[in-house]
C-alpha cells in the first residue's frame, strides 16, 4: 500500500483553509487531513513537505479544446500533457459544433481511447459544444453543417457514441423542436447535463430547459444575443445571460483573460456578485486559431482569433485564469479554488474529487500565492514537479 504525507501544507478546503497543515493519502486516495498540531504522521509514510504553500484539490477544466497550439483531436495527449503541467487533473475535451455527424462520432471515439490511455489519464470526459447551438454567434460558424432543423437520424449517432463519455450538452433553447434532442439525450443517459451556449434564447426557453437538466450557462456572457420584444431598438432586450443572472440553480461558465475581454472586469464583479462564490466555473475554453488580432484589441496575448477577425476561444490554463480572476475582481485563493474544483465537479455530477474531503482521490496541486504550480500529484503520485 502507497502511503504519502503531505506536510506544511496550507490547505485549501472549500470556503476556508488550514494553515500549517498535513494530509495523509493512502492508494491514492485522501485518508485524513488537519493542522499538524493536531495530526501526526504515522510511520510508513513518504513526506512531501510543502514548505508552507497552498495545496488545493486539483484542477478541473470542464470546457477546453486545445493546447496552446494544437486541438485534442490532432492530439488529445499532447493536450492533455499540457492542461496537467498547468495543474489540470481533469480535463473535458470540447468538441464544437463545426462538425458534421460522422465527424462528431470519430472525435468522440478518439477521446474515449485517449482516456483509456496512461497519457491521457487527466481526460475525464467530454464536452459536447454542439450539436445544436445557435449559427449566428461564435467562431468558424461559416462551417456550421448544423443550421438546418433538428433531424433526428443526424444526431442519434452523436449521442449513442457520447452518452457514457459526454458530461455536458451545450445547446442554443430557440432552436425548433430542441426539446426531442434533450429527450433522446436524456433516453440515452438520465444524469445528463445540459447547457445553454452560442444562444440568443428568451429567459423562459433557457427556464423551460431546466427541469430536463439545463444548469450551466456556457462561456457567459460571451457568444449571446438577447431577445426583443419590442422593435424598438432602444428598448432593453433580456435573453440568456440574464436568466443564468437571475437563476441560482444555474452554473455560469467564465473565460478570464488577462486584459478582460472575453469578459470586462466589471462584468466579472458584477457576476460575482449575483452568482456568489458557489456559481462560478472557471474554464479555459482554449482554442488553436492564429487569425491575426483585430485593430482595437490592446496586446490580447492570451486569446485567439479566428481568419474572419472573431474571438475564438483562448489561450489560457486555468492557473492563469484563476490568477486573472484574483486580479480582476479581489477573489482570494480559497474562492478561485472553488471555481476551479469544487463548481465544476458539483456542476457535472462528479463526487470522486474536486475537493480535499476523506475518501476522494488525492489529486492536488500544491502552488504559491499567486497560483504558480510548483507540484501537481494525481491519485496521491507526484507527476509534474517544478521546484
Amino acid at each position: 500500500m502507497k502511503k504519502t504525507a503531505i506536510i506544511h501544507a496550507d490547505i485549501i478546503l472549500k470556503d476556508h483553509y488550514l494553515p500549517d497543515g498535513v494530509i495523509l493519502i493512502e492508494d491514492g486516495i485522501i485518508k485524513d487531513f488537519d493542522e499538524m498540531r493536531h495530526l501526526t504522521v504515522p510511520e510508513g509514510y513518504e513526506v512531501i513537505d510543502a514548505g508552507g504553500r497552498y495545496v488545493g484539490p486539483g484542477f478541473i477544466d470542464i470546457h477546453t479544446h486545445a493546447s496552446d497550439v494544437e486541438f485534442f483531436m490532432d492530439d488529445p495527449f499532447a493536450c492533455a500533457e499540457h492542461h496537467l503541467d498547468h495543474g489540470t487533473t481533469s480535463v473535458y475535451p470540447a468538441l464544437y459544433f463545426s462538425m458534421n455527424t460522422e465527424q462528431y462520432v470519430a472525435a468522440v471515439d478518439q477521446m474515449k481511447a485517449a482516456m483509456k490511455d496512461e497519457r491521457g489519464k487527466n481526460i475525464a470526459g467530454v464536452y459536447m459544444e454542439g450539436p445544436y447551438l445557435n449559427p449566428k454567434f461564435g467562431c468558424d460558424k461559416e462551417h456550421c453543417p448544423w443550421k438546418g432543423a433538428v433531424d433526428k437520424k443526424a444526431y442519434q449517432p452523436v449521442i449513442d457514441a457520447a452518452k457514457d463519455v459526454a458530461l455536458v450538452w451545450a445547446l442554443a433553447p430557440e432552436r425548433e423542436n430542441i426539446v426531442e434532442f434533450v429527450k433522446d439525450v436524456k433516453k440515452a443517459n438520465p444524469d445528463a447535463t445540459f447547457s445553454v451556449a452560442h444562444s440568443e434564447a428568451a429567459p423562459w426557453q433557457v427556464e423551460d430547459l431546466m427541469p430536463y437538466g439545463l444548469r450551466i450557462g456556457t462561456h457567459h456572457t460571451d457568444a449571446t444575443g438577447k431577445f426583443h420584444a419590442y422593435p424598438d431598438p432602444e428598448i432593453l432586450g433580456v435573453g440568456v445571460d440574464e436568466a443564468v443572472n437571475k437563476n441560482d440553480d444555474i452554473w455560469a461558465e467564465l473565460i478570464v483573460d488577462s486584459r478582460g475581454i472575453h469578459v470586462a472586469p466589471y462584468m466579472l464583479r458584477l457576476v460575482r456578485k449575483i452568482k456568489g462564490e458557489d456559481k462560478i466555473i472557471l474554464i479555459s475554453d482554449a482554442y488553436a486559431a492564429d487569425g491575426p488580432v483585430p485593430e482595437g484589441y490592446d496586446d490580447p496575448f492570451d486569446i485567439n482569433f479566428d481568419i474572419t477577425g472573431e474571438i475564438a476561444g483562448s489561450k489560457l490554463t486555468l492557473d492563469v485564469a484563476m490568477r486573472n480572476m484574483m486580479i480582476h475582481t479581489g477573489a482570494s485563493v480559497v474562492d478561485v479554488f472553488r471555481y476551479a474544483t469544487v463548481n465544476p465537479a458539483r456542476a457535472t455530477h462528479i463526487t470522486d474529487r474536486g475537493e480535499i474531503k476523506k475518501g476522494l482521490k488525492a489529486d492536488l496541486v500544491i502552488c504559491d500565492d499567486h497560483i504558480h504550480v510548483k507540484k501537481v500529484l494525481m491519485g496521491g503520485e507526484v507527476v509534474r514537479d517544478y521546484e
